[in-house]
């Protein structure tokens, strides 16, 4: 939720200052590219070997493709729309919370939806390389102690806990939405 959150805000601000999203869409994409697992050992230098590291792993995950996508879903606006407002005196701020927010909740959804995963990847990743607890510890110690049981239901529990928080998020679309899930076929 915190990577969508602020992966929202900074789509916003690119999406506002056109410079800013030309200078920083080049380094958002190379970040992208980047696995973020490598990530994980500077973190633990610059944050510590705690929660606070395995947080920023969640977030590493998921916040680069929020960023790439949301923005990606303001440019897509329909510009009909959006000169449609322009054209009745809307100046920039009125074009966003008019047309452009209102258009792309579903796709602010979607990253959220993509994002549940992506923030367990993360935690789990995090666990792996600091944790003395957790799912990720439980399922790199189990497999160096040739115990699968442990590491399957670990990864049972993870899938289970992945599927709620995905459903929460399905119930947040329908709130949101009044209902209308936008399926396509």
């Amino acid at each position: 939720v915190i990577g969508t959150i602020l992966g929202t805000i900074v789509a916003i601000i690119l999406w506002w200052s056109e410079f800013t999203s030309h200078v920083l869409e080049p380094y958002l994409v190379v970040l992208n590219s980047l696995p973020k697992v490598a990530l994980g050992p500077i973190f633990i230098i610059w944050i510590g070997a705690g929660p606070a590291s395995i947080i920023a792993m969640a977030l590493a995950i998921s916040l680069i493709v929020t960023i790439l996508e949301v923005l990606n879903a303001f440019l897509q606006t329909d510009e009909d729309k959006i000169k449609l407002v322009e054209t009745f005196g809307a100046n920039r701020l009125q074009v966003f919370i008019k047309v452009v927010f209102p258009s792309n909740i579903p796709a602010m959804i979607n990253a959220l939806k993509v994002n549940v995963g992506l923030s367990w990847v993360g935690v789990i990743t995090g666990e792996f390389l600091v944790s003395k607890a957790g799912l990720g510890y439980l399922i790199v110690y189990g497999g160096q102690v040739f115990q699968l049981d442990l590491v399957m239901t670990s990864v049972i529990i993870l899938a289970v806990a992945a599927a709620f928080m995905y459903q929460g998020v399905v119930l947040l679309q329908k709130w949101l939405t009044g209902g209308r899930l936008n399926r396509q076929p």
